[in-house]
């Protein structure tokens, strides 16, 4: 029967039409590779945002006393209210098997303060009143002096930039203004400008290496090619940490370099260079490390070249140079700037390689996020480096696009 007149047709579904059947579908299949990004990326990178800036510790063990030291003033000691919830609760702290959580955090503050805490909590349960400032102030001295306090309540805060502040070398005053940490202590951001400049320095080393190996391979006879790019891969198949100890033992000051340079005569044996355990280690090896991924999109892009435009502007009168530098490197940037940014960014995360042949002078800031997640256990640091380091490369991603522009990237 005919519809109605006037009466609108009737349209499929964009669930049952042959239309949303096949976008469901599609879905379906994209599923399990959306829950393996988020199982795998998304929810470590959370994770590690959120420890930088939410660490409730102190405030989960002394509420009490966080609670009364938010009314403290700052000046002098605070009232004998806060020394008896401080009292009690180290108490429950230490039978919950949770004071030495409390008192590392408190001690990264003010250092001296975790033995305070474990003393103070155990000689607390002999005593059955107070006034409980005096009691714990015969057990530690530290106990009446403000900085004490200052560390509780500094800690005691549940969402606080200190981690940040600490990744900067920077800390929050008593009086809250920031200032700058003491000399001795400012550590974090001449790490991250030698990371910084090491990067660079391998992005650099590895472009001017990488870009005439490509050429090589991008124009050679097509057996010739494959044997050469052969050889460009062999360090993918060999374990990073065997290709790391290999230079030890070529960079040593009694290994095969030096016993080669001696051997010949350019240096004396008593005059053998340092090579290993220093910054030249960690260049040399890291250069060799990230030389492939800055090889292969140089050569996937020169692939693409044909050899007709440098002899169309030889033709027209250009020199090899004036034909270089007006027509073949113009087409090769897309494959610099994909190999410079994947070099840069995977030499800002490299900690392996300078942990072992750099030495105390070839340290990165990521040795210092590893030492901080597996020695220290202040991953609240660590994820707050982690998360600078992570706004870095966001930022260099960034201005690429920027300038050059992502659609032009090519890695092969």
């Amino acid at each position: 029967m005919n519809a109605p007149e006037g009466t609108p047709p009737r349209r499929r579904t964009l669930a049952t039409g042959p239309g949303g059947r096949e976008r469901w579908r599609a879905l379906a299949l994209v599923l399990p590779l959306l829950a393996f990004a988020g199982v795998t990326f998304l929810a470590p990178l959370g994770t590690m945002l959120l420890r930088s800036v939410y660490d409730p510790v102190v405030a989960d063990a002394l509420p009490e006393t966080i609670t009364a030291l938010r009314a403290w003033d700052g000046e002098g000691l605070p009232p004998e209210a806060v020394y008896d919830a401080a009292a009690r609760e180290l108490g429950l702290a230490r039978e919950a098997r949770t004071l030495g959580r409390v008192a590392g955090r408190v001690n990264r503050v003010e250092s001296g303060l975790r033995s305070v805490f474990t003393r103070t909590a155990r000689d607390l349960g002999d005593v059955t009143g107070g006034p409980w400032r005096d009691v714990m102030a015969g057990i530690d001295s530290a106990w009446v002096e403000p900085a004490t306090w200052h560390a509780i309540r500094a800690t005691g805060e549940r969402f606080t930039a200190r981690h940040y502040l600490n990744a900067v070398d920077m800390q929050r005053l008593p009086d809250g203004s920031v200032a700058r940490q003491p000399e001795e202590r400012r550590i974090y951001l001449p790490l991250l400008w030698r990371t910084l400049l090491v990067s660079l320095s391998i992005t650099i080393l590895c472009l001017i290496l990488g870009y005439p190996i490509a050429h090589l391979i991008a124009h050679a006879p097509s057996r010739r090619a494959n044997l050469l790019l052969a050889l460009v891969l062999v360090p993918f198949w060999t374990s990073l940490l065997v290709r790391t100890t290999s230079w030890i033992v070529l960079l040593q000051t009694q290994g095969v370099i030096n016993d080669v340079l001696v051997a010949i005569g350019l240096i004396g044996d008593d005059g053998r260079l340092s090579m290993i355990y220093n910054m030249t280690g960690t260049l040399v090896a890291m250069t060799h490390v990230l030389l492939p991924f800055m090889i292969l999109p140089l050569y996937s892009v020169m692939r693409s070249i044909p050899p007709l435009h440098m002899r169309a502007a030889a033709s027209m009168g250009a020199t090899a140079a004036q034909a270089f530098r007006r027509v073949y490197w113009p087409q090769t940037l897309p494959g610099v700037g994909a190999g410079s940014l994947l070099v840069f960014i995977l030499a800002i995360g490299y900690y392996i390689t300078p942990a072992l042949v750099g030495g105390s002078s070839g340290q990165l800031i990521s040795n210092m996020v590893a030492y901080h997640m597996q020695t220290s256990l202040n991953w609240g640091l660590a994820a707050a480096l982690g998360a600078l380091l992570l706004v870095g490369v966001l930022g260099l991603y960034l201005l690429y696009d920027r300038l050059v522009g992502v659609e032009r990237m090519s890695l092969g």
